[in-house]
């Protein structure tokens, strides 16, 4: 992972983070009279690819003058996010999941019309501690079994999993409720978004949930494929056996769409009223897009093809507004495939 030059720019469990970011004509030509603050908040997930943009603005910037990225708060996670984005607080919205269809709700009734744009794909990672030596692999009936809430206070032992386990206390670490990666994961294994147990370590902060793994031999957790990429030394992944044999997580293994049900986009939403009164908004977002195929690579995940980048930008230049989603995740669609779907709002 890159040093973090924003020191205070982390992700905390329980904050209530947005970033204000005051930009001067750097990598594209907008008037200084003109430029406004730009209000970042979102996921968790999608934060290391966030920061490497940031930081590849600011040292890309032609204009000697340009102000400090000035950073206010704290990524928030996907579901708090929203919230704030959908009442007119932030400019962007990053998120690890489609918009739900509530917020949808809440974003049409405060008049916030939306640009969504896809800018990764992610694997959610099931890991393990390095001195798990039983599991290898994990069926997606036995991490339902894991997780499903009728597993509360019931299911807390690796040999209630699979007979062949030991019997060692199952230690649950994983995101709480504001998360996407939450809603994506309980969407996909236990087939209801939100469907989980409760009895678990929960945290908004991957880096908690890594380093809970990293020090208890019992444990297990789930999160974005960078988090597991940045930590590999840490971490054992879990092959998923989706009814086809286990697949690791891999950027091979998501490009060609072996490691399911546990793939999926990464996006930003922006306010398309917000891009058309602040050029530098909409100049931000286009070398967002610009640097994404780079900047995604470096911070783990697995880029887009390159048409789903060109027709975001597509989508960017025509504030064509809404979403191809439908209110919830698809899964096993591809987004090329979806970018093509018209949107709605």
């Amino acid at each position: 992972m890159i040093t973090n030059i924003y020191k205070i720019f982390k992700v905390r469990s329980w904050g209530v983070p947005f970033i204000s970011l005051s930009l001067l004509s750097a990598c594209g030509s907008v008037p200084e009279s003109v430029i406004e603050p730009i209000k970042i908040d979102g996921s968790s997930t999608v934060f290391p690819i966030t920061e490497r943009v940031l930081e590849s603005y600011k040292s890309e910037a032609v204009n000697p003058s340009i102000k400090e990225l000035k950073i206010e708060g704290e990524f928030s996670g996907t579901t708090q996010g929203f919230e704030k984005f959908c009442t007119g607080k932030t400019d962007i919205n990053a998120a690890s999941r489609p918009i739900s269809t509530e917020e949808m709700t809440a974003c049409s009734g405060n008049e916030i019309r939306y640009i969504e744009l896809p800018i990764a794909f992610d694997a959610i990672t099931v890991v393990v501690n390095p001195n798990n030596d039983w599991t290898q692999t994990l069926t997606v009936e036995q991490l339902r079994k894991m997780w499903e809430p009728t597993a509360e206070n019931q299911v807390s032992q690796w040999n209630q999993v699979d007979q062949t386990y030991p019997n060692r206390p199952l230690t649950l670490y994983g995101p709480g409720e504001l998360s996407g990666t939450y809603d994506y994961f309980t969407k996909a294994i236990v087939g209801e978004t939100g469907a989980s147990r409760q009895d678990y370590v929960k945290s908004e902060d991957d880096e908690v949930l890594v380093t809970g793994v990293a020090q208890d031999p019992n444990a297990l957790s789930y999160f974005g494929f960078g988090y597991y990429q940045q930590n590999q030394d840490k971490l054992k992944a879990v092959a998923v056996d989706n009814g086809k044999g286990g697949v690791i997580p891999s950027i091979e293994t998501v490009k060609d769409e072996a490691y399911q049900p546990l793939s999926r986009p990464l996006f930003i939403y922006v306010n398309a009223k917000r891009a058309q009164e602040n050029p530098a908004l909409e100049v931000f977002v286009e070398y967002y897009l610009d640097k994404a195929p780079e900047l995604v690579a470096d911070a783990g995940y697995i880029p887009l093809p390159p048409d789903a980048y060109h027709l975001a930008k597509i989508h960017l230049q025509r504030f064509d507004v809404g979403s191809v989603f439908e209110g919830k995740p698809q899964i096993g669609l591809t987004i090329s495939d979806l970018m093509r779907q018209p949107a709605k709002f």
